[in-house]
Parts: structure tokens; C-alpha cells; sequence
């Protein structure tokens, strides 16, 4: 590296470290849980556990710290996807997440990132 090169800053740098991943996930879930078409893929789920996971999942897809210890997504998924977890639910959910980064005031360039990197988890999510 130059002196005038700069190493790219993480995304999960950029969006603000842990304590943004963290708010993001909780008011993200506050919405999935509100929607009637996800709900019942959360009945009887540990939600304490799943924010837990999710913060440590998105905090290394985002890349930061990998604490994540989970099953790979396509196993956390193959029990909803047996339930019927389709392409209108990754729709609402990602559509649910767009909206958390929107009310969280988080810059469209970073929205955009955050979007594609959720894009890219479709296939594995759905089983494919």
C-alpha cells in the first residue's frame, strides 16, 4: 500500500459498529414480528437467542468481528422452508429491513450495500 492509498473501512464500520447493528435488529424484528404474513415462522421461537444471532450473523456478513457461531443459512432455513417459506417471504422481510435502515437514517449508498448483501442470501435462505 501507498501513502495515499486507504484501506476500505468495513461496512459494519460504517453503518456504526455494534451498537447500530444492535438497534437495527431490534426494531427490524419489532416489524417482522408485527407482520401477519411472517409471524407464525416465529412461534415458539427464542426471540432473545434469535436477536442474538442475528446481530452476531450480521455483524461478520457486514464485516466485522465474526462471533457467529449458527448454523450456515441454508440449514437455520430448511425447517421454514419445509413450512412453506417462499420468495414473497424474503420479499417482506427484506422489504422490512429496507424500512429499519430508512427510520434509522442510514445513507442510501449504505442502504444499497446493506440490500445487496441480503439479495446475495436468497438462494441459500430459500433452499436453492
Amino acid at each position: 500500500m501507498t501513502m495515499t492509498e486507504h484501506p476500505v473501512e468495513s461496512l459494519f464500520r460504517r453503518l456504526g459498529g455494534g451498537i447500530a447493528v444492535d438497534a437495527a435488529v431490534d426494531l427490524f424484528y419489532g416489524k417482522v414480528l408485527g407482520d401477519p404474513l411472517l409471524k407464525p415462522f416465529f412461534e415458539g421461537v427464542d426471540m432473545k437467542r434469535q436477536r442474538a444471532q442475528q446481530k452476531a450473523f450480521l455483524t461478520f456478513a457486514f464485516g466485522g468481528p465474526n462471533t457467529y457461531t449458527g448454523q450456515d443459512l441454508r440449514k437455520a432455513h430448511a425447517g421454514l422452508v419445509a413450512r412453506g417459506l417462499s420468495d414473497k417471504h424474503f420479499d417482506a422481510v427484506a422489504g422490512h429491513l429496507q424500512a429499519t435502515l430508512k427510520e434509522l437514517g442510514v445513507p442510501q449508498n449504505l442502504q444499497d450495500e446493506v440490500m445487496t448483501i441480503a439479495a446475495s442470501t436468497r438462494g441459500d435462505v430459500l433452499g436453492r
